[in-house]
């Protein structure tokens, strides 16, 4: 449980090790989401099945997604300890049957695995950072965990690089066995989790298979959605028309059943809902950015590979810069003027990727990426931790995976939309990548949409409950404990 007091918060603090073991845990996820692209033509030409390649993006994705809530749900039944050491055992397995797959298939495999494992991982992992800290402590503990997507944003192409020149590609995997068990050891050794009381609360699990069919349909019509198949195609609406007809059963068994997968009336607290809308809104923003900003740079101005990662990592750079000062933010002026000012920047950074075209230089594009992230740290944590405050200790896991689901939802949103705008402009080449003299003005469009969004995003903000005299309050009781 959260301690309360002026207690420090680092990595050299009694819960430091947790904290250090939670980041190692992330690390998998954040590592895993940039290592593998930059190797990926050459585990093509190994391993063969080059149409299949898109699959290790894909079903990663997609196991990731949808079992994320149940096992931010599961979280809260059958504890955190058991489902965040799972998680980290699923990512081990993966891992090493990714390392040493003989096959594309068998690889595809070990992805699936890890995808499972990165459902635990980072709802879990969320959960028990706001188990152990207070309110007030939150933040700065968010500031080191978004360090680690900052870090691996940068060391991660680079390891896949050098691997796959140097060594071998499934060292891309294989550099995950030894992070597993240490972070799997520090958090058997260091993590006591408080017993529960009471008995045992059911695990629905229809609900669960439910949700997770329904997810895995509308999130893969939703991905290769007008590039495997048309829209209005037999397998769009066939695949479409399955994922209706899941979640509304879903739907239907979660009010019918006590204690289902997902309580969907969560979703009617105000703080809550909001804070799982914004997050559905940050996925398309950031996958729009992160797939059309390399595009842009590579083929309207003309960079390489590395110059056009560079303008993209201004992104994850400003992101945990100011997600680790939102503490201060919010404890002075509340949750819903920090996520307002957030969102503000997110709309004036938007507003500067107007201004880009052919002729723009990549600093440009970086700085809008900057800007952005930088909005984006005070806006997707505050929400979160706004969201965790207002749950229960037997309910935080499963919003804090709610929330998450709801960004991977955006992003395969985000995806399919920009697609669609970008596809219907300009031409796809050989690889698959959009080229061609409409490129731009298609890439344009997709910033204008962005622009849009992120307007949405000021509205939902200003939609949080007010809450400036409550931290006024808590920043008063934490300035008495200081000085006591």
């Amino acid at each position: 449980m959260p301690t309360t007091g002026h207690v420090s918060v680092g990595l050299r603090s009694e819960r430091g090790p947790i904290l250090l073991s939670l980041m190692l845990a992330t690390a998998l996820v954040a590592l895993d989401a940039t290592i593998i692209a930059t190797a990926s033509a050459t585990i093509a030409r190994e391993l063969g099945g080059f149409d299949q390649l898109p699959w290790l993006f894909s079903t990663y994705l997609l196991a990731q997604a949808v079992s994320t809530p149940v096992f931010g749900r599961l979280a809260d039944v059958l504890g955190r300890k058991r489902l965040m050491l799972a998680g980290v055992a699923l990512f081990f397995a993966g891992s090493v049957l990714a390392g040493l797959a003989p096959t594309m298939g068998v690889l595809i495999a070990g992805r699936v695995l890890q995808g499972l494992g990165a459902g635990a991982v980072m709802p879990v992992s969320m959960t028990i950072a706001a188990d152990i800290y207070t309110l007030e402590e939150r933040a700065k503990t968010q500031g080191y965990l978004a360090s680690v997507w900052a870090i691996s944003a940068v060391v991660g192409p680079t390891l896949g690089g050098v691997f796959s020149e140097f060594t071998s590609w499934r060292w891309i995997f294989l550099v995950n066995v030894p992070l597993c068990a240490l972070a799997a050891w520090m958090l058997a050794r260091r993590y006591r989790e408080a017993p529960r009381e009471g008995a045992r609360q059911p695990i629905d699990y229809l609900g669960a298979a439910l949700l997770a069919g329904g997810s895995t349909m509308l999130l893969l019509g939703l991905l290769e959605g007008g590039t495997r198949w048309g829209w209005g195609s037999l397998p769009s609406v066939v695949i479409f028309s399955a994922a209706v007809l899941l979640l509304a059963a879903f739907a239907v068994q979660a009010r019918r059943t006590r204690h289902p997968i997902v309580d969907l009336a969560i979703l009617r607290r105000r703080v809550v809902g909001v804070s799982t809308a914004v997050s559905l809104l940050v996925g398309v923003v950031v996958l729009g950015l992160s797939t059309y900003v390399p595009i842009y740079a590579q083929g309207v101005l003309g960079t390489g590979p590395l110059v056009a990662g560079f303008a993209l990592a201004a992104m994850t750079v400003g992101w945990p810069l100011s997600a680790s000062n939102a503490g201060r933010f919010y404890l002075r002026i509340g949750f819903r003027l920090t996520a307002v000012i957030g969102t503000t920047l997110v709309v004036v950074g938007s507003l500067l990727t107007l201004l880009l075209d052919a002729g723009s230089s990549v600093f440009a594009v970086a700085a809008a990426c900057f800007v952005i992230g930088a909005g984006m740290g005070l806006t997707a944590v505050p929400t979160l931790i706004a969201a965790q405050s207002q749950a229960s200790f037997m309910e935080r896991g499963a919003v804090t995976g709610t929330n998450m689901f709801a960004r991977s939802l955006g992003s395969a949103v985000g995806v399919a939309v920009c697609g669609a705008i970008v596809n219907a402009r300009a031409t796809v080449g050989a690889d698959g990548t959009p080229e061609g003299p409409g490129l731009m003005s298609a890439i344009h469009l997709v910033f204008v949409l962005l622009v849009a969004v992120a307007a949405v995003l000021v509205v939902l903000a200003a939609l949080m409950p007010a809450d400036l005299q409550q931290a006024r309050e808590r920043r008063a009781g934490v300035e008495g404990a200081a000085t006591a």
